[in-house]
C-alpha cells in the first residue's frame, strides 16, 4: 500500500447497555438515538464480551511500488514555512491558537479532544523514572490524536463510539474519529480484515454512527479504501464506493454537527486528477465534507495543503468543501525511495489544530499515533519509546 495508516484504534468495547469507561469518563449513561437511514437489527442486550475500553493500534498499510505516482513536484518546504504555521507546539489541549488568525472550513471552532486512553500514556504513566518519560509526554501523550475503531464487533460499536463523543463533549472539544472496518481493507495486507461483507459494514456502520451524538465530531471514514482500491474488481470497487456513500449519509444523519472526510491518499500517491475521479464515484462532494490526506505517511504540510487543494479542485463540488492533513510524523518529510515502514529520521509534524489559517485546509490532525509501529520494527500498532523519542527529538 501506498498511505501507511494506523493510530490510537478503540480496539476494545464495553459490555451490555453503555457506561461510558467506568472511572474514566464518569460512568456516565448515555443516550443514543438511531439513524434514520439503513435497517438493522437491535443491539443484543448482552454482547459478547470484548477487550476493554482503551487505545490500541492494529493498522498500517504499505506502498505499493506499481500503483505509487510520481513523487510531488512541489518544492519541500517544512510545517514552519506555511502562512500562519505555528512555530512552536500548541497547547496540550491542541486549540492551535498560535497557528494564524485564520481558520478551516467548519470542522468546528473549538479544540481537539485528547481521548485519555492510550498506548504512549501508558507507558509514560508507568515509566515515570525514564529520562524520556518527560519529552515524550509534552511532545506526544498530551496531544489530542484519532481514536480508531478498527475490529468488527457491531454489539458494542454504539457504546464504544458514544464513550469517546460523550467525554469529548463534557470537555466541549472535538474528537476525530476512524472507522475502519471495510471488506477487503489493506488489499489483503498487513492490516487485512474488516467486516465480512458490505451488508455487515451497513450495519455497523449505522451502529458506529448512533454514538455519535449531537455534538461536533471529525470522522475520517476508511483510510485507504478509496486511493488504494485498484485492488478490486470494477464491480466490487463500485459496491464498496456506494457503501461508502451511504455511510456518510448515514453517520452526517445521525450526528448533525458530524463533518466526514473521504480518503485522497497523499501527494506521492495519487495524481489530483485520478484521486478526484476515484472520489467523485464514491459520492465525496455529494454525501462527505471533504478529504483527508496522508494519513500515516511523511510527505510535508506544504505538499500536502497543495495537493489536497489541487484535489478539490478537481473535485468540484460545494464552495465548503475541505480538508484534513495527518502531520503527525512528517516534520523532516517523507523518505527518500518511498519508504513507509518505520523509517529512520522522521520528526513529529504541525501541532493538532483546527486553527490552521490556510484557505479550504480544516485542520492539521494526528491520526496516525506518533510512536506506534507501522509493523517492521514491531507487531503493527506497538507503542516503541524508542521511535516516539526519536520523533520528539526530530
Amino acid at each position: 500500500m501506498v498511505a501507511a495508516a494506523s493510530c490510537v484504534v478503540l480496539a476494545g468495547g464495553l459490555t451490555g447497555l453503555l457506561t461510558a469507561g467506568g472511572g474514566e469518563h464518569g460512568g456516565e449513561r448515555v443516550a443514543t438515538a438511531p439513524a434514520p437511514s439503513l435497517a438493522v437489527a437491535p443491539e443484543p442486550s448482552s454482547p459478547a464480551a470484548t477487550p476493554p475500553l482503551r487505545a490500541s493500534s492494529p493498522r498500517t498499510t504499505a506502498p505499493a511500488p506499481s500503483r505509487a505516482a510520481p513523487a510531488s513536484r512541489i518544492p519541500a518546504a517544512g510545517p514552519s514555512a506555511l502562512p500562519g504555521a505555528p512555530t512552536s507546539p500548541a497547547g496540550p489541549d491542541g486549540d492551535g491558537k498560535s497557528a494564524g488568525s485564520g481558520t478551516g472550513t467548519g470542522a468546528g471552532a473549538g479544540r481537539l479532544f485528547r481521548f485519555p486512553d492510550s498506548q504512549v500514556a501508558d507507558w509514560v504513566d508507568d515509566h515515570p523514572a525514564d529520562p524520556r518519560a518527560d519529552a515524550i509526554e509534552d511532545g506526544i501523550a498530551r496531544r489530542p490524536a484519532a481514536v480508531w475503531f478498527a475490529d468488527h464487533s457491531p454489539g458494542t460499536i454504539t457504546a464504544r463510539v458514544a464513550a469517546v463523543t460523550s467525554a469529548a463533549a463534557r470537555a466541549d472539544a472535538v474528537p476525530v474519529l476512524v472507522a475502519y472496518d471495510v471488506p477487503g481493507r489493506d488489499c489483503g495486507g498487513a492490516s487485512q480484515g474488516g467486516a465480512p461483507d458490505l451488508a455487515a459494514y451497513d450495519d455497523w456502520i449505522t451502529r458506529f454512527a448512533r454514538g455519535l451524538g449531537d455534538g461536533d465530531n471529525i470522522v475520517i471514514l476508511e483510510p485507504d479504501a478509496i486511493a488504494q482500491s485498484d485492488c478490486l474488481p470494477a464491480a466490487d470497487r463500485a459496491a464498496r464506493f456506494a457503501s461508502l456513500e451511504r455511510a456518510a449519509r448515514v453517520l452526517k444523519a445521525a450526528g448533525p454537527r458530524t463533518r466526514v472526510y473521504f480518503d485522497a491518499g497523499h501527494s506521492g500517491w495519487l495524481e489530483p486528477d485520478r484521486a478526484a475521479a476515484l472520489l467523485r464515484q464514491a459520492g465525496a462532494a455529494r454525501a462527505g465534507d471533504g478529504i483527508f490526506t496522508n494519513v500515516s505517511h511523511f510527505h510535508r504540510t506544504a505538499d500536502e495543503t497543495a495537493y489536497a487543494r489541487a484535489v478539490l479542485d478537481a473535485l468540484g463540488g460545494p464552495p465548503g468543501l475541505g480538508a484534513v492533513v495527518d502531520t503527525s510524523r512528517n516534520g523532516n518529510g517523507a523518505p527518500p525511495g518511498g519508504a513507509w515502514c518505520d523509517p529512520a529520521g522522521r520528526a513529529l509534524g504541525t501541532p493538532p489544530t483546527l486553527r490552521t489559517g490556510q484557505a479550504r485546509i480544516d485542520a492539521y490532525l494526528w491520526v496516525k499515533l506518533p510512536g506506534e509501529s507501522d509493523g517492521c520494527t514491531a507487531a503493527p500498532g506497538t507503542f516503541s519509546p524508542e521511535a516516539a523519542y526519536a520523533l520528539v527529538r526530530g
